[in-house]
């Protein structure tokens, strides 16, 4: 019985999976075999990134790091054969791709990494360590620099801090359900068979096939706002009552991204920055050794395009791959556009031009992407947020009368 077991777990490990053959279900022994082993591999590299002089182990441990995370996602089907769950296979791919964006950030710095509450002793270093893993965004790290945080307008007080994001956890999860069910009623061909899926309607003439697609984008922004939102509550949540965290430790992850007056301001300050790091490590830094500022800027881009295709990619391998690297290159060029306008006229763009001009180019080539993630099947895999919808009724009522009423104008 045990040289089958260690038989099993020799090809179960280190064999490779045919394209024609499934993902092994998430179980107990797949989670002990495919998937801690990535995680404790990517902790390992957090402890020494943390003690000085151990840039030469970090670069042996990388190839083994990179062996792991591609393994746990190839072999592992979190959603275990259920089209409605494939977004677990989505976002464990997503983590799987994070894990390696920052092990090879970490593997090549000469420096060590340090929080700013000082050396820690022994002890504090794997608890420093397990912070560095989950602190994405470096808050009370020294590789934070230039990061700058919305302001706080929550409680102060750690109970009523701790309430205040439960509720909104629960109003976000609210509106992933009421979002997913407005655009479940106004494009239902969205929520089709992979590589069918579109949020277009071609029995439409341009103008409101454009018009509904564009309704379509900013739902689905808005809904990828409230399950970011929702998350990072319930993660402070956590963080606060169980692990005793300071507050301050989660700062809010959004600041008002619908007040955005430029491109700049809105992805560089009030989207989300939870990737920034990474993205201007693995693009921006390479290309601006060789391009300069513009390098900087259409790099950093480039690299969330990738990652992007990435999280389709664990949907589906029938993609575009070139699609999100194009838009999001595109960011990148009106970014740079805005640069070259402010040196030209020495004003910043912003008021209702620059509200105009955000809204315009987020929404020409947010459609795109948005079609894309319906394509891939990213869309039919978000249906479990349709549950929490307990106003689907009235929601699909209302989106419908206004469909009609679209329809009604474009004849």
């Amino acid at each position: 019985m045990s040289w089958t077991l260690l038989e099993r777990l020799s090809m179960d490990f280190l064999g490779v999976p045919r394209t024609s053959a499934p993902a092994l279900p998430l179980d107990t022994y797949t989670f002990f075999v495919h998937v801690l082993p990535a995680f404790l591999a990517f902790y390992v590299v957090a402890v020494l990134v943390i003690i000085p002089g151990t840039r030469t182990l970090r670069i042996a441990l990388l190839p083994l790091i990179v062996f792991l995370a591609f393994h746990a996602a190839i072999f592992v089907d979190f959603s275990c054969g259920n089209p409605q769950r494939a977004y677990l296979n989505a976002g464990f791919g997503f983590v799987m791709f994070c894990v390696l964006m920052r092990t090879l950030e970490w593997t090549f710095l000469k420096d060590p990494l340090w929080r700013r509450a000082g050396p820690a002793p022994l002890i504090g270093v794997f608890i420093d360590a397990l912070d560095l893993v989950f602190n994405v965004r470096g808050v009370g790290w020294n590789w934070s620099k230039g990061l700058r945080f919305p302001p706080d307008t929550r409680p102060t007080s750690r109970a009523w801090f701790a309430i205040y994001v439960l509720l909104s956890a629960l109003f976000h999860s609210f509106m992933c359900g009421i979002l997913h069910a407005a655009m479940q009623a106004l494009a239902p061909q969205a929520f089709t068979a992979v590589g069918e899926a579109t949020i277009f309607d071609n029995t439409l003439p341009p103008l409101m096939r454009y018009t509904r697609s564009s309704i379509i984008s900013t739902f689905t922004l808005l809904a990828i706002y409230a399950v970011i939102q929702m998350n990072y509550d319930i993660g402070t949540f956590i963080g606060v009552t169980i692990f005793q965290q300071d507050p301050a430790q989660w700062p809010p992850v959004f600041n008002e991204p619908w007040k955005s007056t430029s491109l700049h301001d809105f992805w560089t300050y009030r989207w989300h920055q939870l990737m920034r790091r990474s993205f201007i490590t693995l693009g921006g830094w390479p290309l601006e050794f060789l391009f300069g500022r513009v390098g900087y800027v259409l790099g950093s881009y480039l690299a969330s395009g990738i990652l992007h295709s990435v999280l389709m990619a664990t949907l589906s391998w029938n993609i575009e791959w070139w699609c999100m690297p194009l838009s999001f290159g595109m960011m990148a060029v009106a970014v740079i556009i805005e640069h070259a306008f402010m040196q030209m006229t020495g004003r910043r763009v912003g008021g209702w031009f620059g509200r105009v001009w955000t809204a315009v180019w987020l929404l020409m080539w947010g459609n795109m992407m948005v079609d894309r993630f319906a394509r891939a099947g990213l869309l039919e895999a978000s249906r479990v947020f349709g549950n929490a919808a307990q106003a689907k009724e009235i929601v699909e009522h209302c989106v419908t009368v206004m469909d009609g009423w679209l329809r009604a104008y474009a004849s």
